[in-house]
């Protein structure tokens, strides 16, 4: 989210200190789901009533996150940046699958009957890797089929 939000917003200085942080932030926001976890865990009373609601889809949603997540936040030093530098950006980028499971696991806590708010949380992200896709991916090849008397003029 930080790299789109530094490339629409060239000259601002904000999107620069996300950018310098963001490995500090997704610290924050691992730790955020593990003490999500950890207190609902302790909601259920013991591990015997995790296991009870394990059969409910959206429970599973949000293991399959989670579980997502910790080989991310685990990699996440410069000693696993340097040693997985063919995979590191491929691992990065399952943040995309989980952040939906996550979206999901939401909306569905509410029965699908109020999704605003998930997707009022989850509309700046997806607006942002939107734009960043259109970015690298689409941008590019529309100035690539444009007519060469066109592009110098």
């Amino acid at each position: 989210m930080v790299t789109p939000l530094a490339m629409l917003l060239r000259g601002w200085r904000s999107p620069i200190w996300f950018k310098k942080n963001r490995r500090y932030l997704g610290v924050a926001l691992f730790g955020y789901a593990v003490l999500h976890t950890l207190f609902y865990i302790i909601d259920k009373g013991s591990v015997v009533g995790v296991i009870n609601e394990v059969s409910r889809f959206y429970i599973w949603r949000g293991w399959i996150a989670f579980v997502i997540f910790v080989p991310l936040a685990v990699t996440l030093t410069d000693y696993f940046v340097w040693i997985m530098v063919p995979w590191w950006k491929t691992l990065q980028r399952c943040t995309y699958g989980a952040a939906v499971l996550t979206l999901l696991h939401w909306t569905a806590l509410h029965n699908y009957e109020h999704p605003t708010s998930a997707i009022v949380h989850f509309l700046p992200l997806t607006l942002l890797e939107a734009y960043s896709f259109w970015y690298w991916h689409i941008k590019p090849r529309a100035r690539a089929e444009m007519p060469r008397r066109l592009m110098t003029g």
